[in-house]
C-alpha cells in the first residue's frame, strides 16, 4: 500500500542521512519514477527533502530540520515486530515481518533475535484457520460480501456480512461485520464457520460505530451456578476462571460460584472433571446433569 511505503521511505530518511533512489526503489520493490513521485508526495506534505546530483549525491532530509530521526524508537519497534511475529504464527509465512524489516530499515538493534516476549496465536486449527483469515482480510480489503455456514448452540444456517474487521478475542479468531439477516452488527467465530466464499457482490463501507463488545455483551450469564470441587481441580479452576471464582472449605474442598451462558456449556464443562465435581446449585439443573449421567451409563452398559 502507498501509505506504508511512505512510512517507510520516511523511516529509512530519518535514520540515514543519504539514500539514492534506486536504494529505495530495490528496498519497497517498486519502479523509481514511483519512488520520485513518493518523494513528491512527502515533499506536499511538509517534509522538506533535498535531492542532490552526482557523485555521493541522493536523497535526504534537510538540514537544520529537525524530526525525531528514528520516528520509532528501537523498543517501540520491537514491540511492533514482536506483534506481527504473532500474525505469521497463524498464516506461516513470513509477509509481516519482511514489512517490518523493511521499515526498520534492517537496524540490527530492532531485528535482533532475542527478544523476551514472543506471542504465538499459531493452534489446532492453523491449517483451516489460516485459509480463513486470508480470505476475509482480501474480502474485507476489498469491500466484498462473504457467506458461510455457522454452527452454535443455538442451531446451524446460512449467513451473509458485510466483513469489517478480524478480531482475536478470548483466545479466538472473529470476523466482526453487517449480518445480512439479522440487519445488525454480529461477532462470528471462524471455528464455526464452514464453507465460506466469498461473494461477487460489493458493498458500500458503511459508518461504523466503535468496536466495543466485552465479554458480558457477547457472552450474557444466564445461570449462577454453585459448584463444589475436590481439591484436585485446583489447577484447572486458576488456570480456566481465576483464583477469585471459589473458596477452600474447612473439608478442603473448593466452593465455586461463576456465571455461564446456558446449561450445555455448563454440563460439557463439568462432565470433563468426572467425580471431581458435583453441582450444588440451580437445584433444577442438579436434577438434569443427574439424569445425563445416568443416561450415559447406560451406554455403557453394553
Amino acid at each position: 500500500m502507498k501509505i506504508d511505503r511512505l512510512l517507510g521511505i520516511l523511516s529509512v530518511l530519518s535514520q540515514q542521512e543519504r539514500v539514492t533512489a534506486p536504494y529505495l526503489a530495490e528496498k519497497f520493490e517498486v519502479s523509481r519514477r514511483t519512488i520520485s513521485r513518493d518523494i513528491e508526495v512527502l515533499c506536499k506534505a511538509g517534509i522538506p527533502l533535498v535531492t542532490v546530483q552526482g557523485k555521493n549525491g541522493g536523497i535526504s532530509i534537510m538540514e537544520g530540520y529537525r524530526m525525531d530521526r528514528t520516528v520509532l524508537t528501537a523498543r517501540e519497534m520491537e514491540s511492533i515486530l514482536t506483534g506481527l511475529r504473532g500474525l505469521d504464527s497463524v498464516s506461516g509465512t513470513n509477509r509481516y515481518r519482511q514489512l517490518m524489516e523493511k521499515l526498520s530499515s534492517g537496524s540490527k538493534a530492532v531485528m535482533d533475535e532475542r527478544q523476551h516476549i514472543l506471542i504465538d496465536l499459531s493452534s489446532y486449527y492453523k491449517q483451516s484457520l489460516a485459509p480463513k483469515l486470508e480470505t476475509i482480510s482480501q474480502a474485507i480489503d476489498q469491500c466484498q460480501e462473504i457467506a458461510f455456514r455457522y454452527y452454535s448452540s443455538r442451531g446451524e444456517g446460512r449467513r451473509q456480512i458485510e466483513p469489517y474487521l478480524l478480531v482475536f478475542q478470548w483466545s479466538s479468531w472473529y470476523v466482526w461485520g453487517y449480518c445480512r439477516k439479522r440487519h445488525d452488527y454480529r461477532l462470528f467465530k471462524l471455528n464455526r464457520m464452514l464453507g465460506l466464499e466469498t461473494l461477487e457482490c460489493h458493498f458500500a463501507p458503511r459508518d461504523l460505530p466503535p468496536y466495543e463488545i466485552r465479554p458480558e455483551r457477547a457472552f450474557v450469564l444466564r445461570i449462577e451456578a454453585k459448584v463444589l470441587f475436590q481439591p484436585s481441580a485446583r489447577w484447572r479452576l486458576i488456570e480456566e476462571y481465576g483464583a477469585e471464582s471459589f473458596e477452600e472449605q474447612e473439608d478442603g474442598r473448593l466452593l465455586f460460584s461463576f456465571g455461564f451462558a446456558d446449561k450445555e456449556h455448563l454440563f460439557s464443562w463439568l462432565l470433563t472433571f468426572g467425580e471431581q465435581a458435583e453441582l450444588l446449585k440451580p437445584a433444577s439443573l442438579r436434577t438434569e446433569l443427574r439424569d445425563m449421567a445416568l443416561r450415559i451409563g447406560e451406554i455403557y452398559q453394553t
